[in-house]
């Protein structure tokens, strides 16, 4: 007997089993002595017919397992290094990289049910993982306050303590009363300021396969998205967005404000006013504009003070420490201090939707990318600003 007739022979069995157990049990599910001793009977039978299907088809097994060559050709291409062998999942999969793409393509006419996994609350898509995760590195590449703050995720409003007062150490005669201190803490909270940047493409441009849409979506979004960061992160007021380390009441400490023409001795000084502990990984933070000062001022040597670096990827260096520049930073005010402890808030993920009626009449599709972020320095001690004259 084959395996294909004892299985068909074991399907038959175990319809006949169901039936016989239809017709015979009683209302409480309970059969006679006799029609018990029956389905005992069925039972065995098919226990037993299972057991040949098994030895039949470990034989099988065997048999094809002697079979095979003892040499295969290759008929599958060489593993590569970039392999991982992990098969990607959700947004992190090629398929709903795909099915994004070919959404926006077609003017979201074609929306793949993969989808559904990256609907935001108001309708949007929310970036495939791939995007979302080279976004960010075109964040922080272009956004020098991201390289040098502290990032927290958060998934809502985060709360940060601060030793306000610190326990002091006094000397006492021998058998004297101890006195104690209070120590005391202070609280900043993190919230979620939105930003977003939209653009228009040309149906035309959507539509053609041969255009690079995907690079240019997350270079120009994460560029626009950037520099609106580093604008608040650097200068923001704290109302509807972050707060800056250049802001004057919630920013870094104001060291002095200069009277006259800036000097090495000026620098000296900002270099030194910040307290020990922080120059072990301070940096200067600077407008584009105020190096040409710095760079001609000299030491009483007569060396110039201005390092430029020699190794790529490396910053220029002054007094020994490193020199940020953003266009965005004052063009009368000098930061210096450890940007640790400004702590940029990432909430939620980046998502990005389609308006699809805005510009129709103009043949043209808008695209919005959304993110909520807020950044504030929780030390202002970390972090001392100068502020230049004006002459």
């Amino acid at each position: 007997m084959t395996i294909s007739e004892m299985l068909k022979n074991r399907a038959d069995l175990l319809g006949q089993m169901r039936q016989f157990l239809d017709t015979h049990e009683d209302k409480q599910g309970k059969l006679s002595a006799e029609d018990h001793t029956t389905y005992q009977n069925m039972e065995t039978e098919f226990d037993s017919l299972t057991e040949a299907i098994n030895r039949a088809q470990r034989i099988e097994q065997r048999e094809a397992e002697l079979a095979k060559p003892v040499n295969s050709p290759i008929t599958g291409k060489p593993y590569t290094a970039t392999s991982t062998g992990e098969e990607k999942k959700g947004r992190a999969s090629d398929a709903y990289k795909q099915a994004m793409l070919t959404a926006m393509r077609t003017n979201f006419r074609l929306v793949s049910n993969l989808l559904q996994e990256g609907v935001d609350a108001d309708g949007g898509y929310l970036v495939p993982e791939e995007y979302d995760r080279r976004l960010i590195d075109v964040l922080n590449e272009e956004n020098i306050m991201r390289g040098l703050a502290t990032h927290i995720t958060t998934s809502g409003q985060h709360k940060i303590n601060i030793a306000a007062t610190k326990p002091a150490a006094a000397w006492i005669e021998e058998g004297g009363a101890l006195t104690f201190g209070d120590a005391t803490f202070d609280q900043t909270f993190l919230d979620a300021f939105k930003l977003h940047v939209a653009i228009k493409v040309t149906e035309e441009l959507l539509y053609d396969n041969a255009f690079n849409l995907e690079s240019y979506i997350i270079t120009e979004f994460g560029k626009a998205l950037a520099n609106a960061e580093e604008d608040a992160f650097l200068n923001g007021d704290g109302t509807g967005k972050p707060t800056g380390i250049f802001d004057a009441n919630k920013g870094g400490q104001l060291f002095k404000t200069l009277t006259a023409t800036i000097k090495s001795d000026d620098m000296l000084d900002l270099a030194y006013g910040l307290k020990r502990p922080y120059r072990k990984n301070a940096s200067f933070i600077m407008n584009d504009a105020t190096l040409a000062q710095l760079r001609k001022l000299k030491d009483n040597n007569g060396a110039y003070i201005w390092q430029p670096s020699y190794q790529q990827g490396e910053p220029d260096r002054l007094l020994g420490y490193s020199v940020r520049t953003s266009a965005y930073a004052p063009t009368d005010a000098i930061a210096f201090g450890d940007y640790k402890y400004y702590n940029i808030g990432d909430r939620g993920t980046r998502s990005f939707k389609q308006l699809n009626e805005l510009f129709a009449g103009n043949g043209m599709i808008g695209f919005v990318a959304k993110e909520r972020v807020d950044g504030k320095l929780i030390l202002p001690e970390a972090v001392q600003v100068m502020k230049l004259s004006e002459k």
